[in-house]
């Protein structure tokens, strides 16, 4: 496995059908998480394009862009907010993230478990994580110019198996993409709606998955393991050494 190119991945979503895919995709993210008022997110991967609503929302907004992949200066117009990492090493204090966003970035990684684990720790108790990865029953995990055709594909059991081998417990789904990679025009203009039926009728055939997981952590009471009483943080995390 490899990571994608940094600059093939913006290339992407500049161009129509890229723009496309990210709208269908934000819509289904924004049913997840439709607000994120005093709370810290970061995205690891290549995330920005959909960190982009949130970035007014949040307490604190950071794209964390692994070293293979490369890192470019997010957002455009403002001071970067982008720093380079090792995904199996985040330079975030433990407990510090309300929300992680994992996009181009799962299905990449020669280290998920390790990468899962450190997205375990940064986060706060009961703090939640939405896994942006490719369905290995669509077309988009097969189109050559798709940056979702990199690296492992999952299916939706083999996907929240994973996570909760990794501590995480199910919350909900979402899925999207489901117009056909390298459309003409007519099937562009009826993404939407496309993306509806197919949401509807052939669940399965999504291009990607939105996996929604809680980070559990459990406290010593009575002899017996109970989840602790979940708390929320928004503390100012920033990488380590500033």
């Amino acid at each position: 496995m490899f990571w994608p190119d940094v600059i093939e991945l913006k290339s992407f979503y500049a161009s129509t059908e890229g723009h496309i895919a990210c709208a269908q995709i934000r819509r289904r993210l924004h049913e997840l998480w439709p607000e994120a008022t005093n709370e810290t997110m970061l995205g690891i991967g290549y995330a920005t394009p959909y960190l982009l609503p949130y970035l007014d929302k949040t307490d604190l907004v950071a794209a964390c862009m692994p070293a293979p992949q490369g890192v470019i200066h997010w957002p455009q117009t403002r001071a970067n907010l982008s720093v380079l990492v090792d995904e199996g090493e985040l330079p975030f204090a433990t407990g510090t993230i309300n929300r992680l966003l994992l996009v181009h970035s799962l299905e990449n990684s020669e280290q998920v478990r390790r990468m899962l684990e450190e997205a375990r720790r940064v986060l706060t108790p009961s703090g939640r994580m939405i896994v942006v990865a490719p369905n290995r029953a669509s077309g988009w995990s097969r189109a050559s110019h798709s940056p979702f055709a990199n690296g492992q594909p999952y299916s939706y059991w083999q996907l929240r198996k994973l996570l909760q081998e990794c501590k995480f417990s199910h919350v909900q789904t979402r899925s999207a993409l489901y117009f056909p990679p390298k459309s003409g025009r007519v099937f562009l203009r009826a993404a939407k709606v496309i993306d509806y039926i197919g949401a509807k009728l052939f669940p399965g055939l999504c291009g990607v998955l939105l996996m929604e997981v809680e980070k559990q952590v459990y406290a010593q009471s009575g002899g017996k393991l109970v989840p602790a009483p979940a708390r929320r943080y928004a503390p100012a995390a920033v990488p380590a050494g500033q």
